[in-house]
């Protein structure tokens, strides 16, 4: 089925103009007063074109953060198997949060009282975070001699550490425009419980 898209606007645009349109409209009527249908109008499109594209209302909430959350596979990927677990594992998140700074700020998490979305963003947080943490998890078991741990002390450390990073991300987009690198707050988040689990994990190596 063709959507309405306005005359000559390129169909690669959709995507963007569905988050522009949506985040102004979050700004002029809330996000509990916009509907699907009111971001497609104006955006210029069907709804199907929306849900082409995005789920839910509130995965727009997200795209920044989730385009940034989508390095963390690889960024785990490349770390260097030698190092300690929880060094590693500090390393590629320093790596995925250096992909945000005074340039790429996501607007959700700036404009959530204009926008009434405290408790959307919150409720749709945690299924995003609960990603993040197996991803972690998975990548602490899978190291040499991990196995025993995984269940316990590598899930613990999983959930301490994504927590403590998303702690840092709240700060740093709260902080205004003098803000700097998001990656500043992370380590200084992250590294405390990366050293606190670091004789548990890494009994064999130095951190």
């Amino acid at each position: 089925m063709s959507d309405s898209r306005a005359p000559g606007r390129p169909r690669g645009s959709s995507r963007a103009m569905l988050e522009e349109a949506a985040a102004e409209l979050f700004l002029e009527q809330t996000y509990a007063g916009t509907t699907v249908g009111d971001i497609a109008r104006r955006a210029g499109v069907s709804r199907n074109t929306f849900f082409n594209y995005f789920s839910a209302k509130s995965d727009l909430l997200w795209v920044d953060v989730d385009a940034g959350l989508a390095a963390l596979p690889a960024s785990l990927t490349d770390c260097d198997r030698s190092a300690p677990v929880t060094e590693s594992v500090r390393q590629a998140l320093l790596r995925v949060a250096a992909g945000f700074g005074p340039g790429r700020v996501p607007w959700a998490l700036t404009q959530y009282e204009l926008m009434a979305t405290s408790s959307e963003l919150e409720a749709s947080a945690l299924a995003r975070f609960l990603v993040q943490v197996g991803l972690v998890h998975e990548f602490v078991g899978a190291r040499p001699g991990q196995a025993a741990l995984a269940d316990l002390a590598g899930r613990a450390f999983s959930s301490a550490v994504v927590a403590a990073a998303v702690a840092a991300a709240r700060e740093w987009a709260a902080a205004g425009v003098g803000r700097g690198e998001l990656a500043g707050y992370v380590d200084a988040a992250i590294s405390p419980v990366c050293a606190g689990f670091h004789p548990v994990l890494d009994r064999d190596q130095a951190y």
